[in-house]
């Protein structure tokens, strides 16, 4: 068997999949593959492409609303890709099907209950033995709300995103995530690692002792516990959210695993880093790895003047320029590779790309872009072998977190 190499300091690499990509004209491109979108097969093949790029994982968007244009409303427009398939479920079903990259599925803090995003997340870990994670998002649109009839969001604009009023929803949402991700974790370690005993001859499944209320109270949820679902293979699957500013870098510090940032450069990409290795230093979790990936859209060619051209056609199509919370990049995949080497100078542990147009542009990366930065020394030439490597914390480089409550009852009965 040939070795493993996995270069120092080599770069963490994912992709971010979405319809038929991330440019909103994508879906007639030529080899795109719209009547197939809202089938199983279509996302298993992308998951597979990914994984024979050897990519840490992929993430899945999600949304309670149909997707618009204009992020703070619905639009009517009839050009676009419209409706989508559950993450969550598209992650399980794709799963299996793969052995060894990683699965983030969306899920939206805002409107859905941690109970259920923790015993289907817990599941997804159990369903890809170990490769699962979550991306935390917040659904803060008026027309999302009125699907659940539960509370009240006043409609936002680009107009009055610095008002001092909607300035504190936004806060209040992100305090929201910052709960949702405690009572996660709490639910994942419910169950200690060895409460299922299974020992047919005494007819004991479980040991009850090491079933745990979690008794948690705040502002938005009030959950007892414990979870219905055993303590996943990782303990603690991934954690990561998406941030654009102070109040989510905050988010990403003091809960998460993994942050996506849109810097605009190296100098914005430093600036980045320093903001939420402070807030971590705040919230006492400044030993712990958090990491920071710089997301980028990426049109890709073998000469930069196709990919280009590739991109004005599209936005011919879609009728205006496209435009994106993240940098937005046409070129050949060695640009790239060196855009995100120097990127990487400021403190980025990896990057997690956004394929402009599928299949195409996720080709591109695991093809062409994922060799080059082999020939460079900056990426793994295989997946890791040997015990306990095929979950995606080891992936990333992160330990398996102890259980809280089994050190609790330890101490008590010590």
């Amino acid at each position: 068997m040939t070795a493993t190499h996995i270069p120092a300091g080599a770069l963490h690499l994912a992709v971010a999949l979405d319809g038929a990509g991330w440019h909103p004209a994508a879906w007639r491109e030529p080899d795109a593959q719209p009547d197939r979108l809202l089938t199983a097969a279509y996302w298993v093949d992308l998951a597979q492409q990914a994984e024979r790029g050897l990519l840490d994982f992929v993430t899945i968007e999600d949304g309670l609303d149909l997707q618009s244009d204009d992020h703070f409303s619905r639009d009517e427009r009839t050009d676009r890709v419209r409706g989508r398939l559950d993450a969550v479920l598209i992650a399980a079903r794709a799963a299996p099907r793969t052995r060894r990259i990683g699965f983030v599925p969306t899920a939206v803090t805002t409107h859905t209950e941690p109970f259920h995003t923790s015993k289907a997340i817990a599941t997804l870990d159990y369903v890809s033995t170990g490769r699962a994670g979550v991306r935390l998002q917040i659904g803060g649109r008026t027309d999302t709300a009125a699907h659940f009839g539960r509370r009240e969001i006043p409609p936002l604009s680009v107009e009055r995103r610095d008002h001092p009023d909607v300035q504190a929803l936004i806060e209040q949402h992100f305090d929201e995530a910052a709960d949702y991700v405690e009572v996660l974790r709490r639910l994942w370690d419910s169950w200690e690692d060895d409460a299922e005993i299974r020992d047919v001859a005494t007819g004991r499944f479980i040991d009850r002792e090491k079933l745990h209320y979690i008794d948690f109270e705040g502002r938005w949820f009030s959950v007892r516990g414990p979870s219905i679902t055993p303590r996943p293979p990782q303990g603690q699957p991934v954690v990561a959210a998406l941030g654009h500013a102070a109040v989510p870098y905050r988010l990403i510090a003091r809960s998460a695993d993994i942050g996506f940032v849109t810097p605009r450069d190296r100098a914005g990409a430093a600036k980045i880093v320093a903001e939420i290795r402070a807030e971590q230093a705040r919230a006492g979790r400044a030993d712990e790895t958090v990491h920071v990936f710089g997301d980028l859209v990426v049109f890709l060619d073998d000469n930069a003047a196709a990919a280009a051209g590739r991109r004005e056609r599209l936005d011919e199509l879609a009728g205006g320029p496209y435009s994106s919370d993240a940098q937005i990049f046409a070129g050949r995949p060695a640009q790239l590779a060196d855009l995100l080497l120097d990127w990487r100078e400021a403190g980025l542990a990896g990057f997690r790309l956004r394929p402009g147009a599928l299949p195409h542009d996720l080709a591109q990366i695991t093809d062409a872009l994922v060799p080059e930065l082999q020939r460079r020394g900056a990426f793994r030439t295989a997946y890791p072998a040997g015990d306990g490597s095929g979950t995606l914390r080891s992936l990333l480089g992160l330990p398996r977190p102890a259980n809280r409550y089994a050190a609790l009852a330890t101490n008590e009965r010590v």
